[in-house]
């Protein structure tokens, strides 16, 4: 298991990296719905906000067994994430 300050660095990255793929697809094609890419970003500061308060719970008997369960829940919903960017 890697560290929480890599876990967390995981999920900033990663959902940077999703904002950043909603915002070129609606500058590069001026048909995409800019409505619907707003909400994207909104779901992705809101899956942000949610993962990082998992990692920075304090109540948590198996922290390791935690983490990881935090990290595959990343990846769950980055792919859900993902997805709808590309049904843009």
């Amino acid at each position: 298991m890697s560290s929480v300050k890599n876990l967390k660095k995981d999920i900033n990255y990663t959902l940077g990296d999703i904002i950043s793929i909603c915002q070129i697809a609606t500058e590069l094609n001026p048909e995409a719905n800019k409505e619907k890419a707003g909400a994207i970003v909104d779901e992705v500061i809101v899956t942000f906000d949610d993962l990082i308060a998992k990692v920075n719970a304090k109540n948590v008997e198996n922290k390791k067994a935690h983490f990881k369960s935090v990290s595959a829940e990343l990846e769950s919903r980055a792919n859900a994430l993902i997805e709808k960017v590309n049904s843009l």
